[in-house]
């Protein structure tokens, strides 16, 4: 409509005249007669939601519409404020409250590495990464500096299906580090199950005193032999012998020599020169040689067979 002078004017008064397909009706409904639906709820469902992020994220690859920059490592990252607040906590409280960043266009960001920033932002405008064996740990940490829980528990599942004899060790670390109480027990088991194998690699090497003895010490260890954990032990030992060595006589405490083969005692432990040269083992090496001539005559906790001689039975154990 258009006003002149504070009167109206309509369609005659402009001189438009109405077709006769605008004149007539294409046909006539009676609400108290229809037995139908009255409306119709239509969705498009989640692709609306997609096809605006996909379009977002053109925006931002051309700095269509952006009004912030994040600044990490000295890369720079044109990015939408109301996208990262809606998918991020930690933006939102930086932007919706009245920090300095709400008001400045450059925000710089420290304690991440810009590839991380780069795989954050694409999961942000896009829902999706590929999490790798390169990049899950800072992805990881980085998720969980920006409080996306979906993509930190995504992170942590990557690892948990990694595990290895090789990695189990450090990924054990850093569960306990970040508090994934359910991938640290996963790692644990997975270590208890495979000792041997785990005992052969580097991590095993550089784990520190508590650390070892935590393993160690447990009925749950899985080993075809007592012989395995001395040989764990003493090759942890060697590895920095001269720090090691004063903690020799406690790791032994926690091996069970009385359930050496006497063979392999006489053989391998007794003529080890750590062990002779350090008078604190002497009565370890006594404890065993006693158990050797009375059997179960002698008990201690030493003399306590671990709870599975085999890796089937742990097996059956640590799924139930």
């Amino acid at each position: 409509m258009v006003l002149i002078l504070g009167r109206r004017l309509n369609r005659e008064d402009l001189g438009v005249r109405d077709s006769p397909a605008t004149k007539r009706k294409v046909f006539e409904m009676d609400p108290k007669s229809l037995t139908g639906r009255e409306f119709f709820d239509f969705s498009s469902g989640s692709s609306h939601a997609e096809n605006i992020l996909q379009i977002f994220n053109e925006f931002r690859d051309s700095r269509l519409f952006t009004d912030v920059i994040i600044c990490v490592e000295g890369k720079e990252f044109p990015c939408h404020r109301a996208v990262l607040s809606a998918c991020s906590s930690y933006f939102r409280a930086m932007f919706c409250n009245d920090h300095r960043e709400s008001r400045e266009m450059l925000v710089e960001i420290n304690g991440i590495l810009a590839e991380a920033m780069e795989c954050f932002l694409q999961y942000v405008y896009t829902g999706k990464v590929k999490i790798t064996t390169e990049n899950v740990q800072y992805l990881f940490e980085t998720s969980s500096l920006f409080q996306i829980s979906v993509l930190r528990d995504a992170c942590a599942k990557f690892l948990e299906e990694q595990l290895d004899p090789c990695n189990c060790l450090g990924i054990q670390r850093f569960a306990d580090t970040h508090s994934l109480k359910t991938l640290f027990t996963k790692c644990k088991n997975f270590a208890l199950q495979t000792f041997e194998d785990v005992s052969q690699h580097e991590e095993f090497l550089e784990l520190d005193k508590d650390e070892l003895i935590d393993y160690i010490c447990s009925d749950e260890l899985v080993i075809g032999k007592e012989e395995m954990v001395f040989e764990a032990v003493m090759r942890w030992v060697y590895r920095a012998v001269d720090l090691r060595r004063p903690l020799l006589h406690e790791l032994l405490t926690h091996v069970r020599l009385p359930l050496l083969h006497p063979n392999y005692f006489v053989q391998t432990v007794e003529v080890d020169q750590l062990i002779q040269n350090s008078p604190e083992c002497y009565q370890l090496l006594h404890e065993a040689r006693r158990y050797h001539i009375l059997g179960n005559e002698m008990m201690s906790p030493r003399t306590r067979p671990r709870r599975f001689p085999s890796l089937g039975e742990a097996l059956n154990f640590f799924v139930r």
